[in-house]
């Protein structure tokens, strides 16, 4: 298998055969004008077949959107997350938050006070995935109007 180096934001250096990449969309490469198919990759410990996958993988499924959605303008405790998210449950909703929090997305903070008090944050990589958010937000209403248009 090839060796491959990132030598800029979107580009990468084959080793062997000292061409310069850039990957595209869906693991898909672009070298002299040939399309490839983009090596596996590992990141912490898991091999993925392309990029999207990756992020997919931190940000998709149905409650992490909403989550860090809810923490964009606003520093939020638990209690406040779970009455403000209708339909997730509690088990879940701890589930989502560890998850983001491991994957950097958000900042928890706890008190040592009785009750206990936890506030939930966005960290600056939670902050930067919000423009994808949107973006995939702003597709998802243009595909529910064109739905209604059908119906």
């Amino acid at each position: 298998m090839n060796e491959w180096h990132k030598i800029a934001a979107s580009t990468y250096l084959c080793r062997e055969f000292h061409q310069k990449v850039r990957y595209i969309l869906f693991g898909k490469y672009i070298v002299n004008q040939c399309h490839s198919i983009m090596p596996d990759f590992t990141f912490n410990g898991k091999v993925y077949y392309n990029p999207v996958q990756l992020v997919m993988e931190q940000i998709g499924g149905t409650w992490k959107a909403p989550i860090l959605w809810r923490l964009k303008d606003q520093i939020m405790r638990y209690g406040e997350l779970r009455k403000d998210i209708p339909h997730i449950s509690d088990k879940m909703l701890t589930t989502q938050l560890r998850e983001l929090e491991e994957d950097g997305y958000v900042f928890r903070k706890v008190y040592a006070v009785v009750p206990p008090k936890t506030e939930y944050s966005l960290t600056e990589k939670g902050k930067d995935i919000l423009k994808l958010i949107m973006v995939i937000r702003d597709y998802g209403l243009k595909l529910m109007e064109e739905g209604q248009l059908k119906d």
